[in-house]
């Protein structure tokens, strides 16, 4: 595949998810009300232009904190929540209010990811998701702040954003940041740039390493989190750019096609229940299982028998994600159990014969089957 060859695939994503971080929204602290303007005008084109979108906005502890008065973002975990409770309708209200000018409704979704491990809810999410779009409307997603105190301390709207992409069938990921894109070497102060990476077809260790820098004071992610949201992206069949936007037309130019920031291309597409094992539900706990069960499940894609498993970890219960690890400790796949953890450590080791007679049940044969197993691969 040629550069331009790539480069098509932004022409062509009909479905488009919008990722903007904090450091695009302000400057030293201070809100930058012309780019909620560049937003809302360069979002209504891509619709006008037959495009659907979604953007995913960082920037409520921002927001709240300059409505408060603050210099900075708060320096507890009660103060970010209570900036984020404050800032997050301040941040709609902005959103709205420029949508607005451009003949838009907004609608507002607030996400966490442990409001996601549930499916039912997730598939939820993407009914509502999927609807708002149909009816021409712009969803505003954000991590719920308030509540989240995990993605206050961490930062997670850049994954946040690849989870949307499989909410809602996207093709495209479009990361808004304050760099150009991701360069061969962490840019240093007072250094020249090494060159910007314009096309990575896959994400490698040389490409992690490059993935280096700091952070905002107001933002929460860094390059690593973007990296990790391309990768799950490209899970999903979607490609990712990452780019400055700080230019007021970035986002015409990267639906254009134009070679603006580096792309990321898309990789072999998990299926969206795989997808949100893989990457959305959290874990509960960890089997440890044998050279035996390793191969079966790489190699053969075979169900993880009790007879493989050769230790228990966590508290988990039947239906639960949990991971499974090698000998060694190597992340193997991840599933759904069949049996709770008191159960899996009853039965562990035994062959699939005897868990009738050792639970006095059974709810089949397998611990995880491989309908509801993924393997992790990347």
């Amino acid at each position: 595949m040629t550069r331009n060859q790539a480069r098509d695939i932004q022409k062509s994503a009909r479905r488009i998810v919008v990722k903007v971080g904090s450091s695009t929204l302000t400057r030293e602290g201070k809100l930058r009300p012309r780019k909620f303007s560049d937003l809302a005008r360069s979002i209504s084109t891509l619709i006008d232009n037959g495009r659907q979108v979604v953007l995913v906005s960082s920037g409520a502890i921002a927001v709240g904190s300059h409505r408060l008065g603050w210099a900075d973002p708060g320096h507890s975990i009660r103060q970010k929540q209570a900036a984020a409770a404050v800032g997050q309708i301040g941040l709609v209200e902005l959103y709205q209010r420029r949508f607005a000018n451009c003949g838009r409704h907004v609608a507002q979704v607030l996400l966490t990811r442990p409001g996601l491990d549930d499916r039912e809810r997730f598939l939820n999410a993407r009914h509502t998701l999927t609807e708002l779009l149909r009816l021409g409307v712009v969803p505003i997603v954000n991590e719920n702040d308030t509540v989240a105190t995990e993605e206050i301390r961490f930062g997670d709207n850049d994954n946040l954003s690849a989870t949307i992409v499989n909410l809602i069938g996207a093709e495209l990921l479009i990361i808004l940041t304050d760099v150009d894109g991701l360069h061969a070497e962490c840019p240093r102060p007072g250094q020249p740039k090494a060159p910007l990476i314009d096309l990575v077809e896959k994400i490698t260790p040389k490409i992690e390493r490059a993935a280096q820098g700091s952070d905002s004071d107001f933002g929460r992610g860094g390059m690593i989190t973007k990296l990790q949201a391309a990768r799950s992206a490209a899970r999903s069949g979607a490609a990712t750019v990452l780019c400055n936007g700080r230019y007021a037309d970035v986002l015409e130019r990267v639906a254009s096609g134009e070679a603006v920031g580096t792309l990321f291309l898309p990789g072999e597409r998990l299926a969206s229940r795989k997808h949100w094992l893989a990457f959305t539900t959290r874990t509960r706990g960890e089997l440890v299982i044998d050279e035996g069960a390793s191969r079966a499940i790489e190699k053969r894609g075979r169900s993880l028998l009790p007879a493989g498993i050769i230790n228990v970890r966590g508290s988990f219960g039947i239906g639960d994600s949990v991971t499974c690890l090698d000998s060694a400790g190597r992340e193997l796949a991840r599933g759904l159990v069949s049996y709770a953890a008191a159960e899996v450590t009853r039965i562990m080791g035994r062959p699939t014969g005897e868990i009738q007679r050792v639970l006095g049940y059974s709810n089949g044969d397998e611990v995880i089957h491989r309908d509801d197993l993924v393997l992790l691969d990347d």
